[in-house]
């Protein structure tokens, strides 16, 4: 990697580190005197009206980065599209934010914008590898995207932690698409999310004085799952399960338990494992310490899978067993699920 290729990722990631703490601290000022809080209730996890919106800000900074990145590389035609899909998302996802909107309108407006995705990937093969019927393939990975747009949104219940997750996605799909060779610029794009969400998170961190809000998890969930989804596409379909297999695995396997239990899926809830962690006297510190641990790993598995077969084989193992392991820690000897 030239010395003009570092310049460019450094000089995109301190000015999207930059401008999104900026951008977090004005938007913080506003709801304030907007009144546009979160206020506390049996599902929450903190125990003061907080603002809720920074998203406004993250997301934001991230589309504009994302555009000047995407007409410096003549590719604004093929992945404007999506950006204009993201907007949509982040929209209805305010409007929710103020305002509350049933479920399904919520849903028939993100599978819009998963439909838009699926047309403009960063990367051009099948997401399963030609596993499945080109059909079948890409209604399996739309199905999948819009399921991960919902879960970073039902796993944003703790200071910090969707963030971290975000820092650590978009770093690691960084190093994947530098170290693999998938493009200068998909991890451009992954880099400039990391960097927002790093820039975020000194607001985020516990005490949280702001919290991303529907507009901000909703849609860093699209943004970041057609990241993978493109990574998949160009072969590096175990990097791109492996990075966000924590978050996959607490909502995936929480929700099947819900729906075990009769329970109304759609309903908010302190049932996922992190959650419980906190019921039982974990510090909010405690948890993302072992969620930065995790995806410390998870971003070492995804950089193993890169060597091969064998390679690929040891990275899932070792991600699923650190994955299964951390779940197991946040679970403890507690039987309400």
């Amino acid at each position: 990697m030239g010395w003009l290729t570092v310049f460019l990722f450094a000089l995109f990631a301190a000015g999207a580190l930059a401008m999104t703490w900026a951008a977090t601290g004005a938007v913080l000022v506003s709801l304030r005197a907007r009144a546009i809080l979160d206020h506390p209730n049996e599902r929450s996890s903190h125990a003061t009206p907080t603002p809720r919106g920074a998203g406004l800000a993250l997301v934001g900074v991230v589309l504009a980065a994302w555009l000047l990145l995407a007409a410096l590389t003549d590719s604004l035609g093929l992945y404007g599209p999506v950006f204009a899909a993201a907007l949509a998302v982040a929209a209805i996802s305010w409007w929710d934010d103020l305002r509350g909107l049933p479920a399904l309108p919520r849903l028939i407006l993100q599978a819009c914008a998963v439909a838009v995705g699926m047309t403009a990937l960063p990367g051009h093969g099948l997401i399963f590898q030609g596993l499945l019927p080109a059909y079948l393939d890409t209604a399996l990975a739309a199905l999948g995207w819009l399921w991960f747009v919902n879960l970073f949104n039902f796993m944003d219940g703790i200071d910090g932690i969707s963030g971290v997750e975000a820092a650590a996605i978009g770093g690691g799909l960084c190093l994947v698409a530098l170290i693999g060779g998938a493009g200068r610029d998909a991890g451009l794009y992954g880099l400039i999310v990391a960097a927002a969400a790093l820039g975020f998170l000194p607001w985020n961190w516990h005490p949280a004085r702001i919290f991303l809000g529907d507009v901000g998890s909703v849609t860093l969930g699209y943004l970041l799952g057609w990241l993978l989804l493109g990574a998949a596409a160009e072969g590096y379909w175990a990097a791109a399960l492996l990075l966000p297999l924590y978050y996959l695995a607490d909502a995936t396997l929480t929700l099947f338990s819900r729906l075990r239990r009769g329970e109304p899926v759609w309903r908010a809830h302190r049932k996922h494992y992190y959650q419980r962690a906190i019921r039982r006297g974990l510090s909010h510190g405690a948890v993302i310490g072992a969620v930065m641990a995790l995806d410390a790993l998870l971003i070492a598995a995804a950089l193993l899978s890169l060597t091969g077969d064998p390679g690929t084989l040891a990275a899932l193992a070792v991600g699923a067993l650190s994955v299964i392991g951390v779940l197991w820690y946040f679970r403890g000897s507690s039987e309400d699920y």
